[in-house]
């Protein structure tokens, strides 16, 4: 019986396939143009499956089936058209379609930060924007650095390694900043591990977005991106601009930059930045030692790029930065110990980069090159190093997209070089080829997927392999969820946050010390409209054999670095809600941490020092085109597990207010801001200066909250 059944069934089905014809099929070759001239990279469509790519002359050749259909034709900056046309069988229906230019929305963004250069809401991967309004707003609070943008975006903290010379780094969720990638339009042009003073020698006035990574992003980005990426991207240049931001604090700091973009002869364009920036000295609570350290800093970066418009670009740009640093003791005061204690930093930058987009057939061929060398001239009280880091990084992909798929692959080579002159043994060259793989492939408008991975061959630790995974589900009501997961590795040096403060006079020789190893999953869900964006995210993450420093013994007399015996596990929340209408604005943002690692100098596990259980941000803000802006922040900040802190075991919570006004007059924009205004600031609490020494070779404990108190700023910002 059963067997008959399975017999009519099969005659069934088998009847219904071999009843069906082969559908005939047809040839569409179209072109596109746009105002006279051949669109390149004009996605066509059928409903949701992108059928093929126009080449550089516009055009594109498809095999569709017989009879009417509706095509679609796309691309970012064009109106998208849709029209039908009549397939015949076994012949070439010819077609030209006209497509015309589009006003770009300003809420249309596109990330560049992962390759494939898609509008934001289709990444799988989630990647925060800040945009060009964020950018400006937090330009006008402090024009001479990226410190403050960062810190006040959820998820990110700006960590002071050195209350001395207020050097810092960022962490994302709890990560230790030394795991941030920075790059600079996809290059990295501050060095392959980013500096502790990088930060403060940047500034935002040219940035036209700022792209967040969070979590483990070694399948894109190799070894230096255990904990994320933070991608500065440049402004380009729509309009010849010329711009001078001119500004002062309360606490002797004067800002001086200026920006322009100018076209140049035929399809080339560029941008210039120029600062110069000075910071007086400031012993705030008056006890002989800088709360804020005096420096003198002057950037130039010129931008060049051009553009056929026909799918073919080219990006080149070249920094010089040079800056003096100094801190510690002031005038003739000395420490508990009757010495004087100078810290200073000299710093040197040069580098140069590359971005080469080149459009063959309906793929697209990138290129990227970028050179760094900077030098350090270190002064820790008795003790010179000097030492300089040199970074070069050369990368080609081939990217498209076909039936769905958007795809790329390619190889990459850094290479990063140290030479410290004062201390032997830290010297070290590696070498990482690498290559890479990545393709998100959606399923219909509901389902996207991306999976990448990435081996990279490290000329000193092996070779690894590390991929990621990510998925975009689009539910209904405007609702989208992500879920994402992917390992990573770092290699070891001798930069940690300890030995950035202290230099490496004082430290062992690596010996025995194994690759750092993690892997980091998030899941967020989101709904947006018009008006309102809410977005929920959990992540977590587990490092391996983390490098951390182990202190002085008796028989060793110096530090080490070492592995410690048990992974670092992080946990966390985020939110964030953005509300618009009208002129007004409102951004609510909470994060939860909650990061536990097992130090090697106690043998247990306890929380990772200054890292707050909660923080929160409130930021209002009221902008009318034309007329000028006002806007009210409030920020938050939980309680800190402290390490090694004589004074107290664990910070106290703190608020920070802010208040900023602009008023523009055609050309000329007047601003006054005014940051902290309740002079929250550390040394109100207990004192920075230690009463002796630290094993380490600080005279400072750890900086948890500003140290600078309250500061007004004001200036002018003139368009000519």
């Amino acid at each position: 019986m059963r067997s008959s059944i399975l017999l009519v069934f099969s005659l069934f089905f088998l009847g219904d396939a071999t009843a069906k014809p082969q559908q005939e099929r047809g040839t569409l070759s179209l072109q596109a143009r746009s105002n006279f001239e051949a669109a390149a990279q004009v996605e066509i469509l059928s409903g949701e499956e992108v059928l093929a790519v126009t080449d550089s002359r516009g055009e594109a050749t498809i095999q569709l089936p017989t009879g009417e259909i509706d095509v679609t034709l796309r691309r970012f900056g064009l109106a998208t058209q849709t029209i039908r046309v009549s397939i015949r069988p076994a012949a070439i229906t010819r077609l030209t379609v006209a497509l015309e230019a589009a006003v770009v929305r300003r809420d249309e963004i596109t990330v560049t930060a992962t390759r494939t250069d898609q509008r934001i809401e289709d990444v799988p991967l989630r990647v925060e924007v800040l945009q060009e309004e964020e950018i400006e707003e937090k330009a006008l609070m402090t024009p001479g650095d990226i410190a403050m943008l960062l810190n006040e975006t959820s998820g990110l903290r700006v960590q002071v390694t050195s209350p001395s010379l207020g050097a810092a780094n960022i962490r994302i969720q709890g990560l230790r900043g030394r795991y941030t990638q920075l790059l600079a339009d996809g290059l990295p042009l501050y060095g392959g591990q980013t500096g502790a003073t990088s930060l403060l020698q940047i500034p935002p006035l040219d940035l036209g977005q700022v792209e967040v990574i969070k979590g483990v992003a070694s399948a894109l980005y190799g070894s230096s991106a255990l904990g994320g990426v933070v991608n500065l991207v440049s402004k380009r240049p729509e309009n010849p601009q010329r711009e001078l931001l001119l500004n002062r604090t309360s606490r002797n700091g004067t800002d001086g930059v200026f920006w322009l973009a100018e076209p140049l002869k035929g399809q080339w364009h560029m941008t210039m930045i120029g600062g110069a920036h000075h910071q007086e000295p400031q012993d705030i609570d008056r006890d002989g030692w800088a709360d804020m350290a005096n420096y003198r800093r002057a950037v130039l970066r010129p931008r060049f790029f051009w553009d056929n418009g026909s799918g073919h670009s080219v990006f080149m740009t070249a920094g010089a930065m040079t800056e003096d640093r100094k801190g510690g003791t002031t005038g003739d005061a000395t420490l508990p110990d009757g010495s004087r204690f100078p810290e200073e930093l000299t710093t040197r930058r040069f580098d140069g980069g590359l971005v080469g987009r080149f459009l063959v057939d309906d793929r697209v061929l990138s290129i990227r090159a970028s050179a760094t060398s900077q030098g350090h001239a270190h002064t820790f009280g008795p003790v010179i190093e000097n030492d300089r880091h040199h970074t070069l990084f050369g990368e080609a992909s081939l990217g498209g997209s076909t039936r769905g798929h958007t795809w790329a692959f390619g190889s990459a080579l850094q290479a990063d070089l140290y030479r410290n002159r004062d201390v032997a043994g830290f010297d070290y060259t590696y070498t990482v080829p690498a290559l890479f793989l990545q393709d998100d492939y959606s399923f219909g408008r509901r389902l996207t997927v991306s999976g990448s991975g990435r081996v990279d061959f490290h000329s000193d630790y092996g070779t690894f392999f590390n991929p990621r995974g990510s998925a975009l589900l689009r539910l209904p009501h405007n609702v989208t969820a992500r879920l994402s997961a992917g390992t990573g590795v770092f290699a070891p040096t001798p930069f940690t946050e300890e030995t950035e403060a202290v230099g490496l006079t004082n430290l062992l020789n690596l010996r025995n010390v194994k690759v750092e190893r993690a892997w980091s999953a998030s899941g967020d869900v989101g709904w947006q409209t018009s008006h309102v964006e809410l977005n929920g995210s959990l992540f977590g993450s587990v490092i391996r054999d983390p490098v951390m420093l182990r202190l002085p013994t008796p028989e060793t007399r110096l530090m080490e670095i070492v592995n410690a015996a048990a992974p670092t596990r992080t946990v966390g929340t985020e939110f964030l809600a953005r509300m618009r209408t009208g002129d007004f604005g409102l951004v609510l943002t909470h994060t939860f941490l909650h990061s536990t690692e097992v130090d090697p100098n106690e043998s247990r596990r306890s929380e990772v020092p200054l890292t707050p259980r909660h923080s929160s941000g409130l930021v209002g803000t009221w902008e009318r085109e034309g007329v000028g802006r006002v806007g009210v922040e409030v920020f938050y900040t939980g309680r800190q597990r402290l390490d090694d802190n004589p004074y107290r075991d664990a910070s106290a919570p703190y608020f920070i207010f802010g208040v900023l006004a602009e008023r523009r007059f055609g050309r000329v924009r007047l601003f006054v801001n005014a940051e902290n205004i309740g002079n929250t600031r550390q040394t109100r609490y207990d004192r920075v200066v230690r009463p002796n020494r630290h094993p380490d070779g600080r005279w400072t404990v750890d900086a948890w909250a500003p140290l600078e108190g309250r500061v007004i700023n004001g200036g002018l910002r003139v368009s000519f």
